[in-house]
């Protein structure tokens, strides 16, 4: 079962890593994120430990770091 306070909402995630909801929902699109869709309302839902990942990636510059 998915514990939904692992996630966070595309307000939530954009906010963040100090981006727009818009440019959050681009790499959805692109397959740059990986999100989770909520099991009734079917919204994004992003992983907590992903966004701290590409928060350090955002943060050093660097991609896979």
């Amino acid at each position: 079962m998915v514990k939904l306070n692992h996630y966070m909402t595309v307000k939530q995630a954009a906010s963040f890593l100090g981006v727009s909801p818009m440019t959050l929902r681009r790499w959805d699109n692109e397959k740059k994120l990986e999100a989770t869709r909520h099991p009734i309302n079917n919204y994004r839902l992003y992983e907590k430990k992903q966004l701290e990942k590409i928060l350090k990636e955002i943060e050093t510059g660097k991609k896979g770091a």
